[in-house]
């Protein structure tokens, strides 16, 4: 292929390609597709995310509080605290520290945790029950008539001077905070209900909810729940506790009861210290020596004759004797017993007499110890001979 031929196949691919760009571009179309992952883990972990940007936003310093403890050094001046979480494991000693960081000029706001219970004269809630207020289900009020102008009467509302139109928040409905007392200052209603109260206490200013929902990352841009945390807070400081998990019983121990745990402690000591003295004469240890072969001898001996007995051993020498008769005479085994007691008589030196004594069968009554031991004596002076 010459020169020329090749440039024009690569021209004519060149134009192919082109065309083919072409005809594709035509039938592609651009769009944006958005893919949801759902929430960051920083929103998961912390549900009041949104609110704690919000109010940063808004150029308020914004901070989380890890426990109750973290409290004990928080300033009261220009400071607002927002319980959101579980109460249920505050101390009345918490509660009391909470109320008199009041006092001194801090803004407390929690959420009403428990239920007004009339026989028990109690809720429950440490919070509630020390500033008189109680919390009910808005189901057990007497129902009032719908207000004519009223769109939206599970919304509550709060109405502002120099304001045409109320301010709308997506509390619960379901609950009901009621003022026996006549202490609260400021309060927010749905149309059946009341869901916020305001209260002086010292220098400093509580208020009190039903929910915290209208808060969390879901809720917080609907309505104006964003603006009346905002509202609650304004000029101040504000410091977040949403996640009180309860502290273990071994720390709860050590900073109520240390001088318990002190005493725990003595006491075992002591108990182990008693259990470890010794009682009676110490045992010492056995010796290292070892045993002789004489005493190893005579202690397997003893043994077969408590377990085998004396027609056992007996017949256990006889046997061997018998046997090295063997050895020494080829056909002894064939012989009368008379003839085998004269080989052996002859193989010995020994007398007949005494031969047939030795290997006669023996009766079945106990042999006493010195005919037992004169028995083994002849039968070990054959064997001896053989």
């Amino acid at each position: 292929m010459t020169r020329r031929e090749r440039g024009l196949l690569g021209l004519l691919i060149a134009l192919a390609l082109v065309l083919l760009g072409l005809a594709l571009a035509r039938h592609l179309h651009r769009y944006t597709e958005t893919i949801d992952h759902g929430q960051a883990p920083e929103a998961r972990a912390n549900p009041y995310l949104a609110a704690q940007q919000y109010l940063r936003q808004r150029g308020l310093v914004a901070t989380l509080a890890p426990n109750y403890e973290a409290l004990a050094q928080l300033p009261s001046n220009h400071r607002s605290l927002l319980l959101l979480g579980d109460r249920s494991y505050m101390t009345p000693n918490q509660a009391g520290q909470l109320l008199s960081w009041v006092r001194r000029g801090g803004r407390l706001l929690f959420v009403a945790e428990a239920l007004w219970d009339e026989h028990k004269g109690m809720s429950g809630d440490l919070l509630l029950d020390r500033l008189q207020l109680h919390q009910l289900l808005s189901r057990d009020l007497p129902q009032l008539p719908k207000a004519a102008d009223d769109d939206f009467p599970r919304l509550t509302k709060l109405y502002l001077e120099n304001e045409k139109a109320p301010a709308y928040f997506g509390f619960d409905p379901a609950f009901h905070l009621e003022d026996p007392t006549n202490k609260a200052q400021s309060w927010a209603n749905s149309a059946n209900a009341t869901h916020l109260m305001q209260l002086t206490l010292g220098d400093g200013l509580i208020t009190v909810v039903t929910d915290a929902d209208l808060w969390t990352n879901g809720a917080i841009g609907r309505y104006d729940n964003a603006w009346l945390l905002w509202y609650l807070n304004q000029g101040t400081d504000v410091t977040l506790l949403f996640n009180s998990d309860h502290d273990s019983l071994w720390t709860l121990l050590q900073r109520y009861y240390p001088q318990a745990l002190l005493a725990l402690a003595l006491l075992v000591a002591m108990a182990l210290w008693r259990l470890g003295l010794r009682e009676g004469p110490i045992r010492q240890p056995e010796p290292l020596a070892r045993r002789q072969l004489q005493e190893h001898l005579q202690a397997s001996a003893s043994f077969l004759l408590r377990h085998a007995g004396q027609d056992a051993l007996l017949r256990s020498l006889q046997q061997d004797v018998l046997r090295r008769a063997r050895r020494r005479h080829p056909g002894f085994e064939k012989l009368p017993v008379a003839e085998q007691w004269l080989v052996l008589a002859r193989l010995t030196r020994q007398p007949t007499s005494a031969i047939g004594h030795a290997l006669r069968p023996r009766p079945r009554q106990r042999l006493s110890a010195a005919d037992f031991s004169r028995q083994v004596a002849h039968l070990q002076t054959l064997r001896n001979a053989l």
